[in-house]
C-alpha cells in the first residue's frame, strides 16, 4: 500500500557531512584555496584507490576528456568514435578539438554502443574511442579491444604518442564510474586513459572537479604525461603557483598558450573526506538497487543490471525502461512522480535529437536503437541520503502510476 503522507525525493543531492564541512574551512583558514597541498594529496590518493601511477585532478571530466584528446596530439582530419546514447560531453569534447564526431548507435535493448557497429565505423582516420560507462557499468572493454587489435592495419599515426600504442586509443568516458570493476579490475586499470566526474550529483563529488588516469603501458613516461596535463591546464605555465612559492622561484615560462582548468584545494578538500567515505557510500548504494530490483522485477520493468559474478557498478543512475510506453506516455509519468514529490529524470536523449548534433548533420533516425532505449526510460532516485522508506515510498507510486497507465 502507498504512503499516503507527501514525501519529497529529490533526483540527486549531494551527501555532504560535517567533515567535508570541517575540512573545506580548514582549507580557507590555511591561506591556500587554488591547486595547492590538497590537490595534490587528492591526486596520489586517487591514483591509489583507482591502482594507476598517477592520477590528475582538473575542474571537470569534460576538460579531462579534452585535454587528453589534445595532448593525444588529435585534431582536424581525425576522426573520434563515441556513443549516440550519453550526455553531449563525450561528443563535444571531440568538436572542441577539430576533429569528426562518429556516433555508434547502441546495440539492441541496451544502453551501450552496437560493437559490431564499432567495428564498421573504424576508417583509416579514426584515432580514438570514448566508450561510455552509463550509469556506472562498465563497458565490454574485451570486445573493444579485440576489435582495435583487428583493425589495427589501418591506423595512421600522426605522432610518436598515437604510435606507441600502435591502434586506435581508448579513451573512457567514466564520469558515472569511479570506484566500477570488472573481472577484477577497477575502473581506470583497464582503458588506456580513463575520466572521471566529481560534479555535485555525482557518488563523489568535489562540487565540481574531475579526474584523469591511465594505464601504464611499456615506453609511456608517467611524468611526461603528467607535465603535459600540468601545462595543458595552467595556461602552459612551466610551474604552478604552489612551485613558484618556493624562495626565488618567482621566474616561470610559457611553453604553449593553453588552458585554465586546474581544480583547487577547496574542491580538493571536499574529495578527500569523499574518499574516506567513499567504500561505505558505494555499498549504500548497492543496497538501494537491490530494494529497487526486488520490488521492481516482479512488475515487468527491465532496469539495468548493476552486478553480476565478475562485474560491479558504481551504483550511480538507477536507469528503467516502462514497457510499451510512448515517449509522451513516459513523460507524463514523470509529471505523476512529481507530483507526489518523487523527482525522476532521463538518461538520455541521444545526441542526434539536439539541434547543436542536427546541425552537425546527425539524424536520430540512423539510430533506432538509441531512440527505442530513450523512449521508455526513467531515472528513479539514486542517492546515499534516501532511507528504506524514501525507496519504498518511491515504488509504491510507480507501482501506483503504472497502474493508472
Amino acid at each position: 500500500m502507498v504512503n499516503t503522507v507527501l514525501r519529497n525525493i529529490p533526483f540527486s543531492p549531494p551527501d555532504i557531512q560535517e567533515a567535508e564541512i570541517e575540512e573545506v574551512i580548514k582549507a580557507m583558514k590555511s591561506g591556500w584555496i587554488t591547486t595547492g597541498p590538497r590537490t595534490k594529496e587528492l591526486e596520489k590518493r586517487i591514483a591509489k584507490y583507482v591502482g594507476t601511477n598517477k592520477a590528475v585532478c582538473l575542474n571537470s571530466a569534460t576538460a579531462a576528456m579534452e585535454l587528453t584528446l589534445r595532448i593525444l596530439g588529435i585534431g582536424p582530419g581525425d576522426e573520434v568514435i563515441t556513443s549516440a546514447y550519453t550526455y553531449t560531453a563525450s561528443a563535444s569534447v571531440i568538436e572542441h578539438v577539430g576533429a569528426k564526431i562518429v556516433l555508434v548507435d547502441t546495440a539492441p535493448d541496451s544502453f551501450e554502443m552496437d560493437y559490431s557497429k564499432l567495428a564498421d565505423a573504424i576508417t583509416e582516420n579514426t584515432k580514438a574511442i570514448i566508450p561510455v560507462d552509463i550509469a556506472g557499468k562498465m563497458c565490454d572493454y574485451d570486445k573493444i579491444f579485440e576489435i582495435l587489435e583487428s583493425k589495427k592495419v589501418l591506423l595512421k599515426p600522426n605522432n610518436e604518442l598515437q604510435s606507441l600504442f600502435n591502434r586506435v586509443i581508448v579513451m573512457t568516458d567514466a564520469a558515472h564510474a569511479f570506484g566500477a570493476e570488472r573481472k577484477g579490475m577497477k575502473c581506470g586499470q583497464v582503458a588506456d586513459f580513463t575520466c572521471f566526474s566529481f560534479h555535485a550529483v555525482k557518488n563523489f563529488t568535489t562540487a565540481e572537479g574531475g579526474a584523469v588516469v591511465w594505464r601504464n603501458r611499456g615506453g609511456l613516461d608517467d611524468e611526461w604525461v603528467y607535465k603535459q596535463f600540468m601545462l595543458y591546464s595552467l595556461h602552459g605555465q612551466s610551474k604552478d603557483a604552489l612551485a613558484k612559492t618556493q624562495i626565488g622561484a618567482w621566474e616561470y615560462d610559457i611553453v604553449y598558450p593553453a588552458y585554465k582548468c586546474n581544480m583547487t584545494d577547496i574542491m580538493a578538500s571536499i574529495g578527500l573526506i569523499q574518499l574516506d567515505r567513499y567504500e561505505g557510500l558505494l555499498e549504500r548504494r548497492r543496497e538501494i538497487i537491490e530494494m529497487y530490483d526486488r520490488a521492481l522485477r516482479p512488475l515487468g520493468i527491465q532496469s539495468l543490471q548493476h552486478y553480476g559474478e565478475d562485474f560491479a557498478s558504481s551504483g550511480h543512475l538507477y536507469l528503467v525502461r516502462i514497457p510499451e510506453i510512448s515517449e509522451e506516455k513516459r513523460n507524463e509519468f514523470i509529471i505523476k512522480m512529481a507530483e507526489v514529490g518523487v523527482s525522476c529524470n532521463v538518461h538520455y536523449k541521444p545526441l542526434p535529437m539536439f539541434t547543436a548534433y542536427k546541425n552537425l548533420g546527425f539524424d536520430i533516425k540512423d539510430y533506432p536503437n538509441a531512440y527505442k532505449q530513450y523512449v521508455n526510460e526513467i531515472t528513479l532516485p539514486l542517492h546515499t541520503l534516501l532511507s528504506n522508506e524514501d525507496v519504498n515510498y518511491v515504488v509504491g507510486n510507480l507501482e501506483k502510476v503504472l497502474n493508472e497507465f
